[in-house]
Order: C-alpha cells, then sequence, then structure tokens
C-alpha cells in the first residue's frame, strides 16, 4: 500500500472517530434533556395542589408533615397543606434550565404562567425590605431566610439575562435590597442565614450571595455589584474554608464557633463563584482556587462504585440532591473556563446510572443513585434537582 494511502486511511479514521465520538455526546445530550422533561412531568403529576399554582412538599403528601430545616420550631413544627419556599424555588431553577437549554417556548409559559404565579403566593409586601417569606403570605407570617432569597436572585437574574426582560431584572434588585439588609460588621462582614434569627453567617447564604452579586454585575455593568461579589467570596473564604482540604464548613456563630459540616452545595458554591472571577478579572489566583476546589469535591462527594459487570467508576454519594445540583452549576462554570469536562462526564455517568436504578414507576427519584436504599417519600426539592441537572447536562456540547 503506498504512503498516501496510508495516510488517507489514518485520515479516514480519525475523521470518523471525532464524528463517532461527536455523535455520541450530541446523544447523551438528548437523551439527558428528555430525561428532564419527562422528569418535570412527573414532578407536575405528582405534586401539584389541585385548584393552586402550588406544590405539595413531599409523595405522598403527608398533611402532618413537619419541616427540619427552619429557624424557628414553633414554624417546623406547624403542618402545611403546601411546600415551603426552598423546596418550591426548585422548579424556578429546573424549569429556567429547560427553557435556556432547549430553546422551546413551552417552557417560558410554565415559568410565567405556573412557576412565578405560584412564587408570589410566597412574597412578602408587608416587611421592608420585601422578599420572599418560607411559606405562603395567606398563612400566619413565616421567617424570611437570606439564603432562600438568593436562590430566587440567582434564577431571576439568569432569566433576564436570557431574556432580556427587565421585570426579571427588577425582581432581581428588589431581592438583592434584601439581601443587603441582612449584613453588618459583625465578624467583620458577611450575610446572615435567617432575618428573624441573626445568630450566625453560613456559606449558605455567602457563597451564593457572591454569585448572585457577580451575575447582577454581569447584567448591569454595575461596578458595585462586581465589589461585593469580590468581598463576600474573600469573607467567606478567609472565614469558612477548610485549608486542610480546601472544602467550606458550613457556618460561623457571632461567638467565633464554627459549624464544621461539609455540604456539596456550599463548596460548589464558591467553585462557582471562583470561576466567575477569574472570568471577569482575569486574576489567576480565582482559577487556581476552582481547580483545587474541584478536585476536592470529586475526591469527597462522589465514591467508588462498581457496575454490575464489573467496571468501577465514580458515583456521586447518597446525600441531598439538590446540594449536588447547586455543586454541578459550580462545575459547569468552570468547564466553561477550562473546557474540561472530565468531573461533567463522571457527573453524565451517576445520572445515567441514576436514570436506570434510582427511579421509581411513577418517574420519581429516590436520594440514592446506586438503587440499593428506597426513600418511603420523595422530596419535591430532590426531583427539582434531578430536572437541573439533565437539563444543565444536556447543554454541555
Amino acid at each position: 500500500m503506498k504512503v498516501h494511502q496510508i495516510l488517507a486511511g489514518i485520515l479516514c479514521t480519525a475523521i470518523f472517530t471525532g464524528c463517532a465520538s461527536k455523535d455520541k455526546e450530541q446523544a447523551r445530550a438528548n437523551f439527558n434533556l428528555e430525561r428532564a422533561e419527562a422528569t418535570l412531568n412527573a414532578l407536575y403529576q405528582n405534586y401539584s395542589a389541585p385548584d393552586t399554582y402550588l406544590l405539595r412538599e413531599n409523595y405522598p403528601f403527608d398533611a402532618s408533615y413537619t419541616a427540619t430545616y427552619l429557624a424557628s420550631e414553633e414554624q417546623a413544627n406547624v403542618p402545611n397543606q403546601y411546600s415551603y419556599l426552598w423546596p418550591y424555588s426548585g422548579t424556578f431553577s429546573a424549569v429556567n434550565a429547560l427553557l435556556e437549554t432547549s430553546n422551546d417556548p413551552k417552557y417560558k409559559e410554565i415559568l410565567d404562567g405556573k412557576v412565578l404565579p405560584g412564587l408570589e403566593e410566597y412574597y412578602d409586601s408587608a416587611r421592608e425590605p420585601h422578599a420572599y417569606s418560607s411559606y405562603i403570605h395567606s398563612a400566619p407570617i413565616s421567617d424570611r431566610f437570606y439564603d432562600d432569597n438568593i436562590w430566587l436572585g440567582i434564577d431571576y437574574t439568569d432569566i433576564y439575562t436570557y431574556t432580556n426582560e427587565p421585570r426579571y431584572l427588577d425582581k432581581a434588585k428588589m431581592i438583592w435590597k434584601f439581601i443587603a439588609s441582612g449584613t453588618d460588621d459583625q465578624l467583620g462582614g458577611g450575610i446572615y442565614w435567617c432575618e428573624q434569627k441573626k445568630e450566625s453567617k453560613n456559606t449558605c447564604s455567602n457563597a451564593p450571595g457572591s454569585v448572585f452579586a457577580l451575575k447582577l454585575f454581569k447584567a448591569t455593568g454595575d461596578i458595585n455589584y462586581l465589589a461585593q461579589g469580590k468581598h463576600l467570596y474573600e469573607w467567606t473564604q478567609s472565614h469558612l474554608q477548610d485549608p486542610t482540604d480546601y472544602l467550606y464548613f458550613d457556618n460561623i456563630s457571632l461567638d467565633g464557633k464554627i459549624g464544621k459540616a461539609k455540604f456539596a452545595y456550599n463548596s460548589g458554591q464558591m467553585m462557582q463563584s471562583a470561576a466567575l472571577l477569574y472570568q471577569l478579572t482575569n486574576d489567576q489566583k480565582y482559577l487556581t482556587d476552582a481547580q483545587k476546589l474541584a478536585q476536592a469535591c470529586y475526591n469527597y462527594f462522589f465514591t467508588d462504585f462498581t457496575l454490575p459487570n464489573g467496571e468501577p467508576f465514580k458515583i456521586l454519594k447518597k446525600g441531598d440532591v439538590w446540594f449536588t445540583a447547586v455543586m454541578l452549576r459550580g462545575f459547569i462554570e468552570l468547564y466553561k473556563t477550562n473546557g474540561d469536562k472530565t468531573y461533567l462526564d463522571a457527573f453524565n455517568k451517576s445520572l445515567n446510572y441514576a436514570w436506570n436504578n434510582a427511579r421509581d414507576e411513577k418517574g420519581l427519584f429516590n436520594t440514592d443513585f446506586s438503587g440499593n436504599e428506597k426513600d418511603a417519600k420523595k422530596w419535591l426539592l430532590t426531583q427539582a434537582a434531578m430536572v437541573e441537572m439533565y437539563a444543565r447536562l444536556a447543554a454541555i456540547k
């Protein structure tokens, strides 16, 4: 065989392999989009409260259910018909992600016709600054959480960036005023967790607070948001990062005591903030921070797992699935910066396995992606998180 024939053969093989790889990635993206759509359908089929825009907190619905994540024991111990704000807000992120990935106008209709009208049931205009309460305003007055509102602010900023509709940005700016009211000079700055219980400053309010500010800067060009985003990043890093592994502790109380739990969303949001800061400033320090944190998250929040055929891989650990979804945002922001899909491939493997092994006959997910443990009841926020993750991964080309 002549040399030019050999070279031509090598070239054809390379082209075919490259095309096959791209086709495989496209097929995976399409599967993820279909899975996101199917899971959103299952969510609304199983959690919708009749004759309202609101949702139940769990499936099966349990009228005696009480929440475990509120600041006030009195409020937490009152059974409620509808979801609290935090789980409901997950549908905002989920539908946003589906809309941005698919560009399908039906998700804009769901957002404006279902998600946001339901969200307004939580809007509190009685207290200044205005913000969203942890439970619907027609019920007795409830606590207002800074982190709950930050997640909404991020979503409003994202949907503004996608649509350029000023009403969404107006909401985001309104929420930022509430967030700013939750800061003071105690501990050198930082955002409190709960308006009614100013006892600690938590990573879950400060890390996403930084992301929120940086997204507002990108949306508005207002340099004050950039300064605030950098300050919150630096404050959280100096007060709440574990120097031994780069991950983030949960909170610091006003007496300086550290709550040392480590949750995926806290470190994930600092990763996203670091990646955004690198994009905005070109300061190599932030990229280094994000890369170190990504490796630390992968080491800590994934675990060794072996498929039935003997193939080993790293699967996401059992835990709060929404925390995992928020961590994924950080990995995606880093991927946008360095183009490395290693960690996103790991997410894809976990979510592919979960689709086949952690989902029940109603299309709802358990929290154990290995399929070994089943949940007696399934939380609304878990399902919204699965929609978000499949939708975000579907956008990765």
